[in-house]
């Protein structure tokens, strides 16, 4: 039996915050993949190596964590006000199946600098020593994204001295803005409540913040859920009871949300909402041995992606956390300590696994409706490797 070889398409493996993926530019594809559909989602998942009933995703890019399992389509933009488009999809790592609802924050910060140096930002824009502006339209949830990229010598810059918990190396600092990330039009929180009683059967009925700002989220308190909110993945993770109650939690909070309208259908919709555990600031080691005190954050908050602990905080999420604690009476503005009488912050620094992450909002109320301007935080993003990923001719 003969094979047709292998084709190549032209790849940049890129870190971006704590996640790591594959960038495309959308003309490098092969046509058939340059549409949306199920040769692209066939073409994407054998570049990460899915599904793998080993859950190593051993032939492929792909990490086994739901941090690497990440792709990112870029193209210039036709709007006149944005440099380029930005599509992202996650990957699942044991099923045939590429999530398109939602967005990746922490890749973000890798998006302006991959657009500038593969020519999607007109170069009239990029200084020759400075920061150049990169304006990003989102086209998964279709918001806009401002990244502030350094340049040097006319170059993107990578290396520096700002330092990410999660990430072993420090880089350049790249400031991300999530602009109006909830549209005036839409409701920040689907049910009209700041906070519900979600009963989940058989499990039992929890106080629950659902907010969409960033992602969907659901926050939960840690203490109601049986943990402290200092947990790291392994405390978790391995709890396949554990996870099959955050599971079924985020199932029917996702109805809830209104995101789904059957339970069966949240096994399609992985990568929305999120499920997150908020409490008070408390000690603390990460999971690097580093010691936090309670007086260097102002909560903890450990959230789960595509079904496991995520090892440090998706980017998207920390925008939902900013967004709720800066809006009185939600479950994150409650557990995060000082600040205002009403307990709301304009900014909060939160622990997470890996360590800490400042995030800030700006948060307003109009006839009685919350939304929100923009959340700022800052991540960085390096270039680990660029050329051709190979798969199979028959992979799309």
């Amino acid at each position: 039996m003969a094979f047709e070889p292998q084709v190549k398409i032209p790849a940049t493996y890129i870190r971006g915050g704590t996640s790591k993926g594959v960038f495309f530019n959308l003309t490098d594809l092969p046509e058939n993949a340059q549409v949306p559909g199920e040769a692209r989602d066939n073409l994407l998942l054998r570049v990460i190596g899915s599904p793998d009933p080993y859950g190593k995703q051993t032939d492929g890019m792909g990490g086994a964590t739901s941090s690497t399992s990440k792709t990112v389509i870029l193209a210039k933009s036709d709007k006149t006000d944005h440099d380029v488009d930005y599509l992202f999809g996650q990957v699942a790592i044991d099923k045939a199946f590429v999530d398109w609802s939602g967005n990746c924050g922490n890749l973000t910060a890798a998006v302006g600098s991959f657009a500038i140096s593969s020519g999607l930002v007109d170069v009239k824009r990029i200084p020759e020593n400075g920061v150049c502006t990169v304006r990003i339209w989102q086209r998964n949830i279709s918001k806009t994204i401002i990244a502030q990229v350094p340049i040097t010598n006319g170059q993107v810059q990578e290396t520096g001295d700002f330092e990410l918990d999660g990430v072993t190396f420090p880089a350049a600092e790249v400031p991300v803005e999530f602009i109006t990330p909830v549209d005036p039009s839409e409701a920040m929180f689907p049910t009209g409540n700041v906070v519900d009683d979600l009963d989940v059967p058989g499990i039992g009925t929890f106080k629950a913040t659902m907010i969409t700002a960033g992602i969907p989220t659901i926050f939960l308190n840690a203490a109601e859920i049986g943990y402290t909110g200092t947990e790291l993945q392994d405390a978790i993770n391995g709890d396949e009871a554990a996870l099959a109650r955050f599971e079924t939690i985020r199932a029917y909070g996702a109805v809830k949300m209104g995101l789904i309208s059957e339970l069966s259908e949240a096994a399609n919709r992985q990568h929305t909402p999120k499920v997150a555990f908020v409490a008070s600031a408390q000690d603390y080691v990460t999971s690097s041995n580093k010691k936090v005190a309670a007086d260097e954050i102002d909560l903890h908050v450990r959230a789960l992606s595509m079904g496991k602990l995520h090892h440090a905080m998706m980017g998207t999420a920390a925008v939902a956390i900013g967004t709720a604690a800066a809006i009185p009476g939600t479950l994150v503005a409650l557990a995060a300590k000082g600040g205002a009488d009403d307990g709301a912050k304009d900014s909060v620094t939160f622990g997470h696994p890996s360590g800490t992450l400042k995030v800030g909002a700006q948060a307003i109320e109009v006839d009685g409706r919350w939304t929100v301007k923009k959340v700022v935080m800052s991540r960085s993003a390096r270039i680990l490797m660029e050329g051709w990923v190979r798969i199979p001719a028959d992979s799309s």
